[in-house]
């Protein structure tokens, strides 16, 4: 499985873009989210370690899906990248996560307070960049609706990354209260970054909210997936130990699938092991593993993802768009479902 190969076209004008909201920019502080986002090393030298970029991309293909100049919506897309971004700080400080993409966290070089400044001031950036899109020969209607997109956007993920925490340990979570969560925290920007591009290509009214609600579908997609890699990914593709969220006792997909299904002694087993705090054990990872197979997860996060797979490619189909457009979007979704990193 890979992307779709019209990304290729995007990477050299997105990157662009992106370094260029930087220019003039000359405080450390800035340094710090350069580093983050892969240019440059800790001591400010040249370095390649981005992320895929997934978002922007979205953006740039809902824009020329739905027939206009993708290269109108790369501010949009550059402001999403943003806003991901400042979300991954502020994630990192939350967990306590000393290592992203195989380097250090911004947080654990240059400490907790020095990191929220750095998250935050992306955000405001982010906020400055998208404006900057939605030029002079944009509509009044069409800043707003791309202004508020992207607050109301923002404002979800944060509230799921509430939920996230707030679940932390509870072992009373359902499936349901744990689809809204990820909706929040992941459908939001995913729904946004199509919106924004639909928007940024002249959609408006019934279409551009489509666009957000196959854009939500794919989020949704894209987190199970991750759920899943999450406990049985390979662990040289992820660059992560196998059962990773298992050893953290992250509330996983897998692990609430199991409270709920796992009964007799199964349950006490999860309910004793989740019950302490601390980073499991190998023996403990083990027994997980071995519940989680009994009740199924794996086959049923996998199958929850493809029914919201199903319900995005009846939106796209909707969507009316050409054959080379619409097979981008359905490749694009397929790797989602069955990605190994």
């Amino acid at each position: 499985m890979t992307l779709p190969a019209v990304f290729d076209t995007y990477k050299e004008s997105l990157d662009a873009t992106l370094r260029s909201v930087f220019t003039g920019r000359e405080l450390g502080i800035y340094d710090m989210q350069k580093y983050h986002l892969g240019w440059v090393d800790a001591e400010g030298r040249p370095s390649n370690g981005q992320g895929k970029g997934l978002r922007p991309m979205m953006c740039l293909l809902a824009c020329q899906a739905a027939g206009g100049d993708w290269r109108d919506a790369l501010h949009s897309a550059a402001a999403m990248e943003l806003v991901h971004n400042f979300s991954l700080i502020h994630d990192d400080i939350q967990d306590g996560d000393t290592q992203r993409r195989h380097r250090d966290t911004v947080w654990h070089i240059w400490g907790l307070a020095q990191g929220i400044n750095a998250g935050d001031s992306m955000r405001g950036l982010a906020a400055l960049t998208l404006v900057k899109g939605v030029n002079s020969a944009s509509s009044a209607t069409q800043i707003r609706l791309a202004v508020e997109a992207l607050e109301t956007a923002s404002l979800e993920m944060i509230e799921g990354q509430f939920l996230d925490i707030t679940y932390e340990r509870n072992m009373s979570v359902t499936t349901d209260q744990y689809l809204e969560m990820i909706g929040k925290k992941t459908g939001a920007l995913f729904g946004c970054s199509y919106y924004l591009g639909a928007l940024a290509a002249g959609c408006d009214g019934d279409m551009v909210e489509s666009w957000r609600q196959f854009g939500l579908d794919m989020g949704l997609v894209f987190q199970i997936r991750d759920d899943v890699l999450g406990v049985w990914g390979n662990e040289d593709r992820l660059g992560k130990p196998i059962a990773s969220d298992i050893r953290r006792k992250k509330m996983c997909l897998p692990v609430v699938h199991a409270l709920q299904s796992a009964v007799g002694k199964d349950r006490k087993t999860l309910q004793r092991i989740y019950d302490n705090g601390e980073p499991a054990n190998e023996g403990e990872v083990s027994a997980v593993l071995s519940v989680l197979e009994r009740t199924e997860a794996r086959n049923y996060c996998q199958g929850l993802a493809a029914e919201h797979n199903d319900s995005a490619m009846r939106r796209l189909g909707a969507l009316n768009l050409d054959k080379e457009m619409d097979a981008q979007l359905r490749g694009l979704a397929t790797f989602f479902l069955e990605r190994e990193h």
